[in-house]
């Protein structure tokens, strides 16, 4: 590994690639983007546009040479594959969420890494939302925690297509596991571990085959009780987060506007990077007595600048892949859930499989 600059490989140019996990890298001091994977010539085109010093490459094995770090943001079912071959060549590896479609095959991935010495984690950039590092900020005002809402919900009545919506289960699509791996890894990292999941999985457009609508009832082991919406058909949007607890409640609308400012070209260090207006923040308080708290700036660059420092300095990855785990263990509950009507109880063990309840 070099002492000074690290080559980054990405695979993939789509919205993730090119949106969140491009600019991301190429503002983070000690990451150099070295190499893009895409076959799509229009994409490639869009690469030199917007790094100019990266090779676009037609394939993962053509990075093995050219990078000391592989970035996989390709579609969730090349996740697995792509991770194992970089491992294998002795490559430090950060994956998209989500992780894998199965707790197993997590597991394999984090043990295949560590026979081979190397990192591996997951992006997890929501973990840097502004309104949840608020949240963070909150607890101790919040007292017990009893119930904790997160929405991800959207107004797309015409589907756009693509694997997300028309993909299967072997795809890993649809807005369970592409929002569900966000709010359930949120509602984790605030709550802890999960002893019991209920969910709803529904397909309400025409044409399309993955799930666009879906809930998410969990019972976290310490007694808070999260409720998680993911939807692409909710014609009006709910509040981002209500938290309530036994000293008083948080509720914040609309969603952080790093994916937004990133989309329209803005970058880490810009002015006002990660910042919100004071009419987007959220309010606390109980009964009548409730007050505006700021919203903590977001900083979905500090996960590239964690990378850097894992593979640098020694430091822990960013992301834990035991954590990523957890995530993808909720989902799989959730996805088992939804199939039976049943209520599903994790086992204490990730190495178990969920039972129904």
């Amino acid at each position: 590994m070099p002492t000074s600059e690290i080559r980054v490989g990405l695979v993939g140019y789509g919205p993730a690639g090119s949106f969140f996990h491009a600019p991301l890298i190429a503002a983070t001091p000690g990451l150099r983007l070295a190499a893009v994977v895409t076959r799509d010539p229009a994409k490639a085109d869009l690469v030199r546009q917007a790094h100019p010093g990266a090779e676009v490459v037609g394939s993962a094995s053509d990075l093995w040479s050219r990078s000391d770090l592989v970035v996989i943001a390709s579609p969730n079912s090349t996740h697995v594959p792509l991770a194992q071959e970089a491992i294998k060549q002795g490559l430090p590896v950060v994956v998209d969420k989500p992780l894998t479609g199965t707790a197993a095959q997590g597991r394999e991935l984090v043990r295949l890494a560590d026979d081979h010495g190397v990192m591996l984690t997951v992006f997890q950039n929501r973990r840097w939302d502004g309104d949840f590092l608020t949240i963070r900020r909150l607890l101790p005002e919040l007292g017990e925690v009893r119930r904790f809402e997160s929405r991800f919900e959207r107004w797309r009545p015409v589907p756009k297509g693509g694997w997300r919506e028309m993909g299967g289960a072997d795809d890993v699509a649809g807005v369970l596991y592409d929002l569900g791996s966000h709010l359930a890894d949120q509602a984790l990292q605030l709550f802890g571990p999960v002893t019991h999941v209920y969910a709803e999985s529904d397909v309400r457009r025409a044409g399309v085959r993955a799930d666009d609508d879906a809930f998410i009832a969990l019972t976290h082991a310490g007694g808070t009780r999260s409720h998680l919406w993911m939807s692409a058909v909710a014609a009006d949007l709910g509040p981002r987060f209500r938290v309530l607890g036994s000293a008083g409640a948080y509720v914040e609308w609309g969603l952080d506007l790093q994916e937004e400012r990133l989309r329209a070209g803005a970058r880490p260090g810009d002015d006002g990077w990660g910042t919100e207006p004071p009419e987007r923040w959220g309010t606390f308080g109980a009964g009548d007595d409730v007050r505006t708290v700021a919203t903590e700036p977001g900083a979905y660059q500090e996960f590239y600048a964690g990378v850097a420092a894992a593979l640098l300095e020694g430091a822990p990855p960013p992301v834990a892949p035991g954590s990523a785990i957890e995530t993808i263990a909720v989902l799989e509950a959730a996805a088992h859930s939804a199939a039976t009507g049943q209520t599903v109880a994790l086992t204490e063990t990730l190495n178990e499989a969920p039972t129904g309840a």
